[in-house]
C-alpha cells in the first residue's frame, strides 16, 4: 500500500471512530419502561426539526445533540472539570438524557458547548433560542454574560452578537432549580414522586438554536382573527426599523394571495372575504407571509399561518351560557393530557412521538384536549392546529397550601392563597410570556390560570387581567378550583362519575363544564412505571370492564349536555409514573380501549339537535 492511501485510510479510519466514540458517549439509562421512539434517538439527530412553526425563516442550526455538563453545588462557580455528557434537550433526571441524576435545591446544573457559525451566519445578528429551561438560566458565551431567564416553561432569546469571536464559540448555561421547595410555577414535579406528583425536570428540557437575523427583523407577530368581520388583525414587532421601511403583509390559501396590506405603525387589518372556518371537522390554515423591504430591497422575511375561528358563549334556548366554536355550540370533549414520557419526562422522544398523542386522540374520537399544567413545545400546538384539535392551556401551578373546596359555591372551605410579593411575580410574570408566546395557535380556545385551587391567589384580578390580555378567548377562572363569579366559565372536578354545576344556580352567567371526572384505572403487566402500588380512582382487571364501565358514563354525559353541560374532560391521555388511568399505557404501546369502540360512543355527544340556541 502506497503511504498516501494508508495516511488516508488512517484518516477514514480516525473518522468512523470518532463518531463510534460520540455514539458510545451516550446511552439511554436503564431500569424502567420506555416508548418505541427511544430506539430512534441518537445523538447526532436530536429532535431537529424546526422549532418555530408560526415564525419561520431558514437561516438557523439546532444546537440538540451531546453536550458537556457538571452537577455541582450552588455556591462553586463554573466547574473547571465536567461530570460528563448530557443529551440536550432532555432533563438530566430523565433517561434519556444519558444521566439519571437529580440536582436538588443546593446543586446547580452546568453546561457546555461548542459552536461553528455556518458561513452564512457571518456579519449577521445572531440569536440564541432556548425553548424551556427550567427553571433559573444564566447563559454564558465566550467567558461573558449573555443574559438570563427565569421560568420553566416560556421560551426566550438572547442577542449574542457582541459577543462573537473568529472561530469557535464557547457556550455555558447555569441552571438552578428548586422543584417543590421553591414558590416558581412547576407543574406536577416534586423532589419525591408518589401518587399524581411526578419525577422533577430540570435544565434544558427543549430544542437550543441559533438564529442569524439583518440589524432590522421581525422579532414576532401577534395575530388575532375575527370571523363577524372577516378580518384578520396583524401586529409586528420589529426591531430597529428605520424611517421609510415598507411592512407588507400578505394571506394565502394554498398558493393563491386573498389578501395583502401595508402595515401602518405596529399593525394591519387583512380583509378575509368569505373566510373557511378553522374547526375540528375542517381545521384549515391560511398561510401568513411578512416582508420588511428598504428602498425596493428585501431586508426581513418571515412565514407564518393563522386559522378564522373564534371562541366564545352564548345562550340556548332555556337560557343557558354554552360555549361555542365559531358561533355554534359544539360539546367540547377531550382527556386531560399531561404531556409525560417515561423516557423524556417532559420531553417527546422524537417529533414524530410528540404528534401521536394528538392522532391518537383524534383518533378515538375526541375533539378537544386539556394541556394539564404544562406547556408544550411550539410544534405540539402546531399539530393540533392542523389535526383540529381544540386545546384548553392550563397555567403550570405552584406555591401550594390554600383551601379548596372542590364543589363551587361553598362558603367557608376555599381561600385564596397569601403569595409572598415573589410568588406572585414569578406567576404574573410567566402568565403572561406563556399566552404571549402562545397567542396565535387557533387550536387553543381556552385560557385556565388555576387548576384545583393550586396556588390560586387574587383570584378576581388574575381572571380579570386574563380575560383583558386576551378578549378573543374564554377564561375558566379556576378548573375545579374554588369558585368566584368571574370569567366565563364555572368547572366542577368529580371522580369517576360525571356530574355538572347546577345550571339553575349558575348556568345564566356562565357556560358549565366537567373539568375532570373518570380516571378508570387498569395497569398492564409489562407496562407499568413500577410493578406494585400503582393506582387509578376506580381499578379495572380486564379491559371489557373497562370499557362497560367508560361507555355508561358517555350515556350519562348525553344527558348532561341537555341540561346544560358545554364540555368534559376525561382523566386522561395516558398512564403516568404510577397512575395507571390512562387511555393509553406510558409507554404508549398499548391502547387499553380500542380505537373504533371509542369512536363511536363519543359520537352521540356532538349530535347538534342535543342543544338549540336561543335565536
Amino acid at each position: 500500500m502506497k503511504k498516501t492511501h494508508l495516511i488516508f485510510a488512517l484518516a477514514l479510519g480516525l473518522g468512523w471512530n470518532a463518531v463510534s466514540a460520540q455514539q458510545q458517549a451516550w446511552k439511554m439509562v436503564t431500569g424502567k419502561i420506555a416508548t418505541s421512539w427511544s430506539e430512534q434517538v441518537t445523538p447526532t439527530t436530536t429532535l431537529p426539526e424546526y422549532p418555530r412553526p408560526q415564525l419561520v425563516r431558514g437561516n438557523w442550526k439546532n444546537l440538540n445533540g451531546l453536550w458537556n455538563y457538571a452537577i455541582k453545588p450552588k455556591n462553586e462557580d463554573k466547574p473547571t472539570a465536567w461530570d460528563g455528557q448530557i443529551l440536550v434537550p432532555f432533563a438530566v433526571e430523565s433517561a434519556l438524557s444519558g444521566v439519571g441524576r437529580n440536582v436538588g435545591k443546593d446543586n446547580v446544573l452546568w453546561y457546555n458547548t461548542s459552536l461553528t457559525l455556518p458561513s452564512g451566519m457571518q456579519g449577521k445578528k445572531v440569536l440564541l433560542h432556548f425553548g424551556a429551561v427550567d427553571w433559573r438560566t444564566t447563559v454564558y458565551v465566550n467567558g461573558q454574560e449573555a443574559g438570563s431567564h427565569e421560568g420553566g416553561f416560556d421560551p426566550f432569546t438572547l442577542d449574542i452578537t457582541a459577543l462573537l469571536k473568529k472561530g469557535k464559540q464557547d457556550i455555558v448555561v447555569r441552571v438552578w432549580d428548586p422543584t417543590d421547595e421553591g414558590v416558581q410555577p412547576r407543574g406536577k414535579q416534586v423532589k419525591r414522586p408518589e401518587g399524581i406528583w411526578y419525577t422533577p425536570v430540570t435544565g434544558i428540557w427543549q430544542t437550543v438554536w441559533v438564529e442569524a437575523v439583518a440589524d432590522t427583523y421581525i422579532a414576532g407577530t401577534k395575530q388575532t382573527p375575527d370571523i363577524d368581520q372577516e378580518s384578520l388583525t396583524i401586529n409586528a414587532n420589529i426591531q430597529n426599523a428605520k424611517a421609510g421601511d415598507v411592512v407588507t403583509v400578505a394571506a394565502f390559501d394554498g398558493s393563491t394571495k386573498v389578501a395583502e396590506s401595508l402595515m401602518s405603525g405596529e399593525n394591519t387589518v387583512l380583509k378575509i372575504a368569505s373566510p373557511k372556518l378553522w374547526s375540528p371537522e375542517s381545521p384549515f390554515l391560511y398561510d401568513l407571509k411578512l416582508t420588511v423591504t428598504r428602498k425596493g430591497k428585501v431586508i426581513d422575511e418571515v412565514k407564518s399561518y393563522f386559522a378564522m375561528r373564534k371562541s366564545s358563549i352564548g345562550k340556548d334556548a332555556n337560557g343557558t351560557e354554552r360555549m361555542l366554536l365559531n358561533n355554534r355550540f359544539v360539546f367540547q370533549f377531550g382527556p386531560l393530557d399531561q404531556g409525560w414520557w417515561p423516557d423524556g419526562l417532559y420531553t417527546a422522544p422524537t417529533d414524530e412521538a410528540l404528534k401521536f398523542d394528538i392522532v391518537q386522540t383524534k383518533a378515538m374520537g375526541f375533539n378537544m384536549i386539556r394541556k394539564h399544567i404544562k406547556v408544550e413545545p411550539a410544534r405540539w400546538y402546531y399539530y393540533c392546529d392542523q389535526l383540529g384539535i381544540m386545546v384548553w392551556q392550563d397555567m403550570p401551578s405552584g406555591d401550594l397550601g390554600n383551601g379548596w373546596e372542590p364543589r363551587p359555591g361553598v362558603i367557608d372551605r376555599g381561600s385564596d392563597q397569601q403569595r409572598s410579593a415573589e410568588s406572585e411575580g414569578y406567576y404574573r410574570k410567566e402568565w403572561n410570556a406563556i399566552i404571549d408566546h402562545l397567542y396565535n395557535y387557533p387550536s387553543i380556545v381556552v385560557w385556565t390560570p388555576f387548576n384545583e385551587a393550586w396556588g390560586q391567589f387574587k383570584t378576581m384580578d388574575i381572571a380579570q387581567w386574563t380575560m383583558q390580555k386576551d378578549p378573543s378567548r374564554l377564561v375558566n377562572t379556576a378548573s375545579g378550583g374554588n369558585f368566584y363569579p368571574v370569567g366565563h366559565i364555572i368547572d366542577l372536578h368529580n371522580y369517576p362519575e360525571p356530574a355538572m354545576p347546577d345550571p339553575a344556580v349558575y348556568g345564566d352567567k356562565r357556560a358549565i363544564v366537567l373539568g375532570e371526572f373518570g380516571g378508570l384505572g387498569l395497569p398492564v403487566n409489562d407496562h407499568v412505571w413500577q410493578q406494585k402500588d400503582n393506582w387509578g380512582y376506580q381499578s379495572f382487571k380486564n379491559a371489557e370492564d373497562l370499557f362497560k364501565r367508560y361507555s355508561g358514563f358517555t350515556d350519562r354525559l348525553e344527558t348532561l349536555i341537555r341540561q346544560g353541560l358545554s364540555a368534559a374532560v376525561y382523566t386522561q391521555t395516558t398512564d403516568v409514573e404510577v397512575e395507571t388511568n390512562g387511555l393509553m399505557t406510558y409507554d404508549r404501546k398499548v391502547q387499553k380501549m380500542p380505537l373504533e369502540k371509542l369512536k363511536a360512543v363519543h359520537q352521540k355527544l356532538y349530535n347538534p339537535a342535543l342543544v338549540t340556541l336561543k335565536p
